[in-house]
């Protein structure tokens, strides 16, 4: 699956999350196999964007690779597993890191 691709279908499942207890989210996901491969993903005013872009006043940005994201949001990957196991990096916000993970769910 290439870049396009992906993001794309991050926007296609970013509008069934069901995001009304959210009041503001910032993720910038680096997929560490793919140039470019950065995207974010902005929950706010009960609206999720998806850009294909860096987000510099994010909350936390996470590493992983395009095959385990694809793994992680189809629930096939435990998030906790993943960042146990070195698979899944985060910098910033722990917690923001882990409500993202919940809404995936």
């Amino acid at each position: 699956m290439d870049f396009n691709t992906l993001v794309s279908e991050v926007r296609e499942g970013a509008q069934k999350l069901d995001v009304s207890g959210v009041d503001f989210l910032a993720v910038q996901v680096n997929l560490t196999d793919m140039d470019p491969g950065v995207f974010y993903v902005e929950v706010k005013d009960g609206k999720v964007n998806v850009e294909p872009y860096e987000y510099h006043d994010r909350q936390c940005a996470l590493s992983i690779s395009s095959e385990d994201y694809v793994k992680l949001v189809t629930g096939k990957l435990d998030p906790v597993l993943a960042f146990t196991l070195g698979k899944l990096k985060v910098e910033g916000d722990i917690g923001k890191a882990i409500e993202f993970s919940k809404l995936l769910k």
